[in-house]
């Protein structure tokens, strides 16, 4: 899928789910840090997820996972320049960086990326305007806390209520700084600042955020909502409980679904769509 095609998709009321693959060029992810460091095995590793039917490749310069700690740009782009400039060379496949800095998604987009994924939806008082400038559609995510502190007591009233409530307002700081109403993504922020009892509200209620009229990105993939739903502690291991946390995602009509095992989800997303549009 090229830009041109995602635009329509973006259009299209009735789009069918894609998979976006996980491309962490970090040290320390959570179940992937370290494995692609090296800027020609990242973009090999690309390559063979666009292979396996991967729609876009999220590129990752800087781990989220609960308690780590911030990374200034300069060390991002150290990271994912070269990777998205190389994977751009050899490939039409749409690039999404995952950042919280302005400074990195322009350079990223200048370089040839076509999608900014913001865990902090806009917290970065540039980042709203500069994907209006670039006309880049951006994810906007809940998050409460900060992934350094995330973790250590989440609590809310209503999850599901909070987190509508959150993104219809981060829907609005959006539009009004000038970003088309068809290009804001939103995701729920599974595990980000959520207990496992939150994290599975959540993917009950995927149909009700789906509702509220913007692509819903999900990244349920591997996390620990899955792990301790299923007791696989090992999180490249829990692909069985992922695949079926993709499944119910897609019959309630998320838009993305954001995964590390490619192959694997795209064989789950398509035969969920086939049971889906059975007559």
């Amino acid at each position: 899928m090229d830009f041109s095609d995602f635009d329509i998709w973006l259009l299209d009321q009735a789009r069918p789910p894609l998979v976006m693959g996980i491309l962490n060029v970090t040290p320390d992810s959570f179940s992937d840090g370290g494995q692609y460091e090296d800027v020609q095995q990242a973009v090999a590793a690309a390559l063979a997820m666009v292979d396996a039917g991967a729609d876009l490749i999220d590129v990752g310069a800087q781990s989220t996972r609960p308690g780590s700690q911030p990374v200034d740009p300069a060390e991002e782009l150290r990271r994912a320049l070269p990777v998205v400039r190389e994977l751009r060379r050899q490939s039409p496949v749409l690039i999404s960086i995952d950042t919280t800095h302005a400074q990195v998604a322009q350079e990223i987009l200048s370089a040839g990326g076509n999608i900014i994924n913001d865990i902090s939806a806009g917290g970065d008082p540039a980042m709203l305007p500069l994907a209006a400038r670039m006309q880049a559609p951006i994810i906007l995510m809940h998050m409460q806390g900060t992934p350094a502190t995330m973790q250590l007591n989440p609590q809310y009233q209503d999850v599901l209520l909070e987190v509508k409530d959150y993104l219809v307002a981060r829907r609005q700081a959006a539009l009004a700084a000038g970003i088309a109403r068809h290009r804001i993504l939103f995701d729920p922020g599974i595990g980000f600042g959520k207990t496992t009892p939150h994290d599975l509200r959540l993917l009950h209620g995927t149909r009700i955020l789906a509702g509220l009229g913007q692509p819903l990105v999900v990244g349920v993939s591997r996390k620990r909502v899955v792990g301790e739903v299923t007791g696989v502690k090992v999180a490249k291991d829990r692909l069985m409980g992922t695949a079926a946390a993709i499944s119910w995602v897609v019959a309630n009509q998320a838009g993305v679904v954001r995964v590390h095992d490619v192959g694997p989800i795209v064989q789950t997303v398509r035969m969920v769509r086939a049971i889906a549009a059975a007559k």
